[in-house]
C-alpha cells in the first residue's frame, strides 16, 4: 500500500469524485454542514496546514483507491482528527492499513500527540476499523448527525502516538 499526496489536478478530481458521492458523503462532516467537496475547495484544503490528506492504493497497486486524511491538524496542542473514505469499494480492507499509516505520518512526521475520530453509530465498518486500530471509545455526541433527515449519535475514539501500533 502507497499513500499519495494529493498533489496532482487528476488525482483531486478522483477524490472529490469519491467524496461527492452519497454513499460515502453522507458519513462525513468537514464543519458547518459542508459534507461534500468540489475538487477546487479540495485543491484549497490540501494547502492549508490544518489538513493533510493523502489517497490510498491496495497492496501491490498503483491505482488510488480511497483517501485518508488528518483534518484540524493543531500543532501547538499536537492534536488532529483523522477520517478515510474507500472510493473503490472493491478494496474493502485496505482502510485499516491506510488509517494506521496515515496514523503513523501524524505521529512521527507531524509530531502530534493525540488523533480524535468519530463515526456515525450505524457505520458498523468504521467503528471496527477504530478498534482494530486500538483507538478507545471516550463517548457519543447524541443525535447530531443526520442521514435521510434521521438523527444518528456519533461515536468519539482517540488514540494517542504511545498507543499507535502499525499494522
Amino acid at each position: 500500500m502507497k499513500l499519495l499526496p494529493l498533489d496532482k489536478p487528476d488525482l483531486i478530481e478522483l477524490v472529490a469524485g469519491w467524496l461527492s458521492k452519497p454513499d460515502n458523503y453522507k458519513w462525513l462532516d468537514f464543519g458547518n454542514g459542508v459534507q461534500q467537496v468540489s475538487p477546487i475547495t479540495l485543491r484549497i484544503m490540501t494547502q492549508r496546514d490544518i489538513h493533510a490528506f493523502r489517497a490510498y492504493t491496495a497492496d501491490g497497486a498503483d491505482a488510488p483507491v480511497g483517501v485518508v486524511g488528518l483534518t484540524n491538524v493543531d500543532r501547538l496542542f499536537k492534536t488532529a482528527s483523522v477520517w478515510a473514505v474507500l472510493g473503490n469499494k472493491r478494496h474493502g480492507g485496505t482502510t485499516t492499513e491506510a488509517v494506521s499509516k496515515m496514523l503513523t505520518v501524524g505521529f512521527t512526521e507531524l509530531g502530534l500527540h493525540a488523533v480524535s475520530a468519530w463515526t456515525v453509530e450505524i457505520n458498523i465498518p468504521a467503528q471496527r476499523v477504530l478498534e482494530r486500530l486500538h483507538f478507545n471509545y471516550i463517548g457519543r455526541l447524541r443525535q447530531c448527525h443526520y442521514i435521510d433527515g434521521k438523527p444518528y449519535d456519533r461515536l468519539l475514539f482517540d488514540i494517542l502516538a504511545t498507543e499507535h501500533r502499525g499494522v
